[in-house]
């Protein structure tokens, strides 16, 4: 079992040719934009006024015939011919049933001193040609034309063309290169009418519908309508009205004409802007691409250096402040650590940050967010990969300064003292003191035995020296333990800060590049994604 699928409506391409409109600017050829609005408002007019008449114009050069074809289909001398030279210089309209036609007549501009009306009894037998509104334009190539756009303009807005063609000029190279070339897909709404047949015999009339049958195929009218007429003799009338209220009676005449009109658009749309693999393209930064411009404008800033400065710095300050105290006391006998690492240079480094004396590099900035644009933009037409390298450079000039203002605020506080440090001080003084009672009580013991008031002499009593020695080494062990436990968690400590810090740090480069690069990114990325899926449903 076949599935048949249908080629949506008219309303749901005009929805999507009102997308490719709304985010082409800029990006669209700007005569493609004009007539894509052009045709959005002819077909958003059209639409509204009468669905129950069609609008039927025949078109010709001078001389053609045209006029008279007009008055033969009417019926009636509606449209002046002449002898000399015929000319058309105003639009005349016959209207088959002028119920509800006004409207349509006002938006087609016709004069009200050239509309006619076939609606009497004697019209009876014209019954299948109910709701038509046939026009005889202006001859297309007279001098008048020159200045007057009447003919094209109402060629463009009529639901079905009849151009009227001389046998002597059926092959005119203007009225082909101005008018028949643009036909290609509107077969439906277009028939050609070979006309003043009575000129020629049956032989030079059949030989002439083939040139002219393939003239047309040649220049893009795949299966081109061409009816023999002749007013004179009315050869061919009957066949022409046939083919006119074949289109009057379904109602369908100005649909096609603007599915033909949306084709042709779309194909050119088409031709300047390939879908391809465009919906192929990211609609969005993933979060992939988000860190790694997130990790190149860290590096850019110097997030890493400044977290390694800031654990050095930790760790060393610790020093102060935990730790056995003895080796502490020595080490102030020998150079000083800080200026042996030049750690105090970077701490005045990181100190800069909140002044602001520290700067993203704006040479690594630029390279970070033109990397992002590449990624996002591979496969992109040339006018939309320039776009989204537009859109994510638009702020690159503010984003050093914006980085740097923003990272001031969560510089590291380096006279900061965390209260564990404060208790493990005095914790490694008590150590200290205990030390140096238990000292004392050793030299009061050895010195003094036997020499102190009754109330001391415990402290003499050389049975408690070898505990006063335990306590000591106790002591001394406790305190080494303590240093050596206290530099674990200083390291600890001073990582955690770091990890902190370079956390924070980042977290605030991300909302930085978030806001500057990555947003102004998104909404050309959403354009370029919602242009094609118009593109996509304009011509499915």
């Amino acid at each position: 079992m076949t599935t048949m699928t249908t080629r949506p409506g008219p309303a749901s391409r005009l929805s999507a040719l009102t997308k490719v409109v709304e985010h082409g600017p800029g990006r669209l050829d700007r005569k493609l934009l004009n007539e894509a609005n052009a045709l959005l408002q002819q077909a958003g007019e059209r639409l509204k006024l009468s669905s129950e008449h069609t609008v039927v114009a025949l078109a010709g050069g001078t001389g053609s015939g045209k006029s008279s074809l007009f008055n033969a289909i009417s019926g009636l001398e509606l449209s002046p011919t002449g002898v000399r030279r015929p000319t058309t210089a105003r639009t005349h309209a016959c209207v088959w049933g002028l119920e509800g036609a006004g409207p349509l007549l006002d938006w087609l501009q016709i004069q009200w001193r050239h509309r006619f009306s076939r609606a009497s009894a004697l019209d009876k037998g014209d019954s299948q040609l109910h709701g038509l509104i046939l026009l005889d334009l202006p001859d297309h190539d007279s001098i008048r034309a020159l200045t007057d756009t009447e003919a094209d303009r109402l060629i463009g807005l009529a639901d079905l063309v009849v151009w009227v063609l001389d046998p002597q000029k059926y092959a005119d190279a203007s009225t082909h290169r101005r008018y028949v070339t643009e036909l290609a897909g509107h077969e439906a709404v277009t028939v050609f009418a070979l006309n003043q047949a009575d000129k020629l015999t049956k032989e030079e009339l059949a030989e002439l519908v083939i040139d002219l049958n393939d003239l047309l195929r040649r220049e893009g009218v795949e299966h081109p309508s061409v009816v023999p007429t002749s007013a004179v003799t009315g050869r061919g009338i009957e066949s022409l009205r046939s083919v006119i209220a074949t289109a009057v009676a379904r109602r369908r005449a100005a649909i096609q004409k603007l599915e033909a009109d949306l084709h042709r658009l779309e194909q050119r749309l088409s031709k300047a802007m390939p879908l391809g693999e465009a919906l192929s393209a990211p609609s969005t930064v993933d979060e992939a691409r988000r860190m790694g411009l997130t990790d190149a404008l860290c590096d850019a800033v110097g997030v890493p250096a400044v977290g390694e400065a800031m654990e050095n710095v930790y760790a060393e300050r610790s020093s102060q402040w935990v730790g056995w105290p003895y080796p502490r006391w020595f080490s102030k006998f020998r150079s000083d650590p800080l200026k042996t690492l030049r750690l105090q240079d970077v701490g005045e480094e990181i100190r800069g940050i909140t002044t602001g004396s520290v700067t993203a590099q704006s040479a690594e900035v630029a390279n970070a967010v033109q990397a992002l644009a590449d990624g996002l933009s591979v496969g992109m037409h040339p006018v939309w990969r320039s776009a989204v390298h537009q859109a994510a450079r638009s702020r690159v000039g503010q984003l050093p300064q914006a980085l740097s203002e923003d990272l001031a605020e969560v510089a590291p506080q380096l006279d900061r003292v965390p209260a564990w440090w404060r208790v493990l001080q005095v914790w490694q003084y008590v150590l200290v003191v205990a030390f140096v009672a238990g000292l004392a009580w050793l030299g009061v013991g050895l010195l003094m035995p036997g020499q102190l008031p009754p109330a001391l002499e415990l402290l003499g009593d050389s049975a408690t020296l070898p505990w006063v020695g335990l306590m000591m080494a106790s002591v001394l062990g406790l305190g080494a333990l303590s240093g050596i436990a206290s530099r674990n968690f200083v390291e600890l400590g001073a990582s955690r800060e770091r990890e902190r810090l370079e956390r924070e740090m980042r977290r605030r480069v991300g909302a930085v590049s978030a806001t500057m690069v990555v947003e102004p990114v998104e909404r050309e990325l959403a354009r370029h994604h919602a242009f094609y899926t118009a593109m996509r449903d304009l011509s499915a």
